[in-house]
């Protein structure tokens, strides 16, 4: 009985009969172009992208190297040294991701006590080579500096969400 089944399909072509009308379905649908480098398409304000080091109102890196983001680290991606300052507080002085091993989790972000390492909505970067993948702390933090509106708006929007 099987065999005179799937005879019959094969004889009918019933599976490409159901392709083609799954595809006829979707021919005279609106469709969802975006012309990529002019137009952008939305994005989510929880959206993960590169990561930024964040600074203080008043000029300060707010990261006080706990290193609880490398910790947290599924991919083992973040590197941090750390040494104390003259004042007694601890800082910084190497904070680098490698963008190749990040998985963009998002754990560091959530790990973070003061909000220092955060995850972008920029999704175009390119690199020619490998060196150029790692976020060095001077790359870090410009980003942050250059995106630190959006930051502030995106960190209050999910502290009023929580």
């Amino acid at each position: 009985m099987k065999a005179l089944r799937d005879y019959v399909k094969s004889l009918f072509l019933l599976e490409l009969m159901k392709g083609l009308g799954l595809t006829g379905r979707y021919l005279f649908k609106k469709k969802f172009t975006v012309q990529y480098p002019e137009e952008k398409a939305p994005i989510s304000s929880r959206f993960r992208g590169v990561h930024a080091l964040r600074r203080y109102p008043n000029g300060e890196e707010r990261c006080i190297a706990c290193k609880l983001c490398e910790a947290t680290c599924p991919a083992l991606a973040i590197t941090i040294e750390a040494e104390p300052r003259d004042d007694g507080s601890r800082r910084t002085t190497r904070y680098d991701i490698d963008l190749f091993k990040c998985i963009f989790c998002g754990y560091c972000q959530e790990a973070c006590p003061v909000d220092a390492i955060v995850e972008t909505r920029i999704y175009e970067y390119s690199f020619e080579n490998r060196q150029e993948a790692v976020l060095t702390k001077e790359k870090l933090l410009a980003i942050g500096d250059k995106c630190e509106a959006q930051l502030a708006a995106d960190i209050s929007a999910q502290a009023d969400y929580r």
